[in-house]
């Protein structure tokens, strides 16, 4: 199935297991392929640093190739 970038951006994110991480922010894009690369997220408040990689407004870097969007929650497979 196939989903506009802009229908993503503000669901939220959770791990496989239930944990809620964030929302999504943005997307960043290979612009040799055109292909999504990472989705940039908007940490929840409860959520720390938890390890992930971060770009300098605090949102974290998760690889786009482990993410599936299921109703109104995306969910990463890390």
């Amino acid at each position: 199935m196939k989903k506009f970038a802009t229908e993503l951006r503000g669901k939220t994110v959770m791990t496989n297991d239930g944990q809620i991480l964030g929302t999504i922010d943005n997307f960043i894009v290979n612009t040799k392929s055109g292909k999504l690369s990472d989705v940039l997220v908007l940490p929840a408040e409860n959520v720390g640093g938890k390890g992930f990689k971060t770009d300098p407004e605090g949102r974290f870097i998760l690889p786009f190739k482990g993410m599936h969007s299921v109703k109104d929650v995306v969910v990463m497979n890390l």
